[in-house]
């Protein structure tokens, strides 16, 4: 156990022992077990710890074309995985457009303000007014019965069953590569927006920066593959790659930064 806790970030340790308990558990019973909704990082951490397993497989699904937060199915490497497995469906959120516009956000607090946990809950996209989101089947019922407001709007959900009708991704990440002296976050986020060490500083510390949805005020936290950034006024961007160091010792990342689809 210790030797996988070295390769992550001492925040990260419980959620390793909670994807190291399902993967005995998967062993022990020979039979698949579901994850909540993970982010990017997360899946990248029970990939990574699955890969010790060789008797078991995963499928990460989040049921919308591109989904970001997926379900990760793990599974015996003879069990043959169906769409059933994963336990989610999609649902569109109606309410009055002509009068108020909702966005991502309140869609967001608003589920939240339910009392459910956001690992229940998939990607949620935002077209032209409408929504969707992914929720987990085991809160369906409940979203249903009390999903009924966003603030003072009054909305009501259905379910979509035909994925001809689900939402496409409208975002995409554009990828670029550059270099930094050292994975601070600070060093970083001064790197990609080309601003100083002390602006960077600055919007970390005043609590403009979340680090995979979490706001972080520690300028020297050090970054990992598939980390999201998020920084409010300038974007969101994905450390998708570390790809070594260069000759001057410069660590050389693959980057890739949000942006709408035209």
């Amino acid at each position: 156990m210790q030797n996988v806790l070295q390769h992550f970030r001492k925040e990260e340790q419980p959620f390793i022992e909670q994807v190291v308990s399902i993967l005995r558990e998967v062993e022990d019973r020979y039979a698949p077990k579901l994850t909540d909704f993970l982010d990017p990082r997360q899946q990248f951490i029970v990939d990574s710890i699955r890969r010790q397993h060789e008797d078991i497989s995963s499928k990460a699904e989040g049921t919308l074309e591109d989904a970001e937060r997926k379900r990760v199915l793990l599974f015996p490497s003879y069990y043959t995985p169906s769409d059933n497995d994963f336990s989610m469906r999609v649902v569109e959120v109606h309410y009055p457009t002509k009068f108020v516009t909702l966005k991502h956000k309140d869609v967001l607090g608003s589920m939240m303000s339910l009392g459910i946990d956001r690992s229940k809950f998939g990607d949620i996209r935002v077209q032209d007014g409408a929504i969707q989101f992914v929720v987990a089947d085991e809160v369906m019922d409940y979203v249903r019965s009390n999903f009924t407001s966003i603030g003072k709007v009054k909305v009501q959900i259905n379910e979509i069953e035909n994925p001809l009708h689900y939402f496409t991704q409208q975002e995409e990440w554009m990828t670029e590569t550059l270099t930094v002296s050292s994975l601070r976050l600070d060093t970083v986020i001064a790197s990609i927006f080309n601003i100083s060490r002390q602006k960077s500083a600055s919007l970390i510390q005043s609590g403009k920066v979340k680090v995979n949805w979490s706001e972080k005020n520690q300028v020297s936290l050090e970054l990992q593959e598939l980390d999201l950034l998020s920084i409010r006024g300038h974007g969101r961007v994905k450390l998708l790659m570390i790809e070594g160091r260069t000759k001057k010792d410069k660590i050389r990342l693959q980057i890739g930064r949000l942006e709408l689809k035209s």
